[in-house]
C-alpha cells in the first residue's frame, strides 16, 4: 500500500510540508499501531487486516483482544474511545489513522508513514497470506468427503501418466502399484475410511487392464500365425501339379520374350524355364 495512492491532501485534511522537528519514527509507529495493530501479539496479520487489504480476512475477534493504546500514553496513541469512530474498511482506516497520528506526532509527514509503516503492513500481509494458506489446508484436511469423491480423486492420481497410466502398464508389478497407491492415499486427505474400498476397486481394474493387455497381445500373435499358415497353404497349392512354375514361365514368355516363346523359338522358352527354376527349390522345401 502506498499512502500517495489515497487522494486526501485536499479533500480530507491538509498536512503542512514543513517540519517542527525531526520525526520520531518510534512514536509514529506506536500511534499507527494503536489503529492498525490491535491484538498483534496473537495475530501477526493484524496490520494487514485492519489497515492493509480486505482480502486478508476479518481481524480476529476475541475477549482477550488488546489495543496498543490500552495502558499507553494517550499522547502518541489513539484512544479506545476514538477507535470506535474508525472506519471498518482497511483503506479508509489507514487514511483515518494517518491523519490523526500526523496530528499527534509532530515533525512527521505522509512520506514518513509511507517509508516506515507501509513495510510493516506489507510484512503483515505476507503473514496473512501464509495464515490463509494454512487455514485452507486445514479446512481441506477436515473436509468431509464421500466415497465417490475419494474414489475419483485417488483413481485420477493413480492412473496419472507419471504413475500407473490409464492402462496400468507401469504397475504390472505389485510393488509399483502399492507404491503409487500409497502416495496417492497420502495426497488425498480426508479419505482414510474409504481406502480399503478404493484399493479393492483399483486392484480389480488393474487386473482387468493387464488381462486385456495380455489378451490383445495373444490376439496379435494369433493373427500373425493365421497369416503365416494361410501363406503356407497358398504356397503349397501353388506347388501342386507344378502350377506355380508353369504360371511363372507363361508370364516371362508373355512379358519378356520378343516372340512370346512361339513355335520355332524354343530357346526363349528355355530361358523362361531357367528364370522360373527357383520354384523347384522353393516347392522342394515345402514338401
Amino acid at each position: 500500500m502506498k499512502i500517495r495512492d489515497f487522494i486526501f491532501f485536499g479533500s480530507l485534511f491538509v498536512v503542512p510540508t514543513f517540519a517542527y522537528g525531526a520525526c520520531s519514527v518510534a512514536n509514529l509507529t506506536r500511534c499507527l499501531d494503536s489503529v492498525c495493530a490491535i491484538n498483534i501479539g496473537a495475530n501477526p496479520a493484524a496490520r494487514c487486516q485492519y489497515c492493509g487489504s480486505a482480502s486478508a480476512g476479518e481481524p480476529t475477534k476475541s475477549t482477550t483482544m488488546k489495543s496498543i493504546s490500552a495502558g499507553a500514553s494517550a499522547k502518541y496513541t489513539i484512544s479506545d474511545k476514538e477507535l470506535k469512530k474508525a472506519p471498518s474498511d482497511p483503506g479508509e482506516r489507514y487514511v483515518w489513522g494517518t491523519k490523526l497520528c500526523l496530528e499527534k506526532v509532530s515533525g512527521c509527514t505522509p512520506d514518513d508513514v509511507e517509508e516506515n509503516y507501509d513495510k510493516l503492513i506489507e510484512q503483515s500481509c505476507t503473514a496473512a497470506g501464509i495464515a490463509t494458506e494454512f487455514v485452507n489446508l486445514a479446512q481441506k484436511a477436515n473436509e468431509k468427503k464421500t466415497q465417490s469423491s475419494c474414489s475419483t480423486e485417488i483413481t485420477s492420481c493413480v492412473i496419472d501418466a507419471k504413475r500407473c497410466t490409464a492402462d496400468y502398464r507401469k504397475c504390472e508389478s505389485d510393488s509399483d502399484f502399492d507404491k503409487y497407491f500409497s502416495e496417492c492415499s497420502v495426497l488425498s486427505t480426508g479419505c482414510d475410511e474409504f481406502l480399503t474400498s478404493v484399493r479393492s476397486t483399483l486392484t480389480s481394474a488393474r487386473k482387468t487392464a493387464i488381462a486385456n493387455t495380455d489378451k490383445l497381445l495373444q490376439n496379435i500373435i494369433n493373427s500373425y500365425k493365421t497369416a503365416r499358415e494361410q501363406k503356407l497353404a497358398n504356397a503349397q497349392t501353388t506347388c501342386k501339379s507344378n502350377k506355380g512354375k508353369q504360371d511363372c514361365i507363361d508370364r516371362v514368355c508373355k512379358n519378356n520374350m520378343r516372340n512370346k516363346c512361339d513355335v520355332g523359338f524354343e530357346y526363349e522358352k528355355t530361358v523362361a524355364e531357367q528364370l522360373c527354376k527357383f520354384y523347384d527349390t522353393a516347392c522342394g522345401r515345402l514338401k
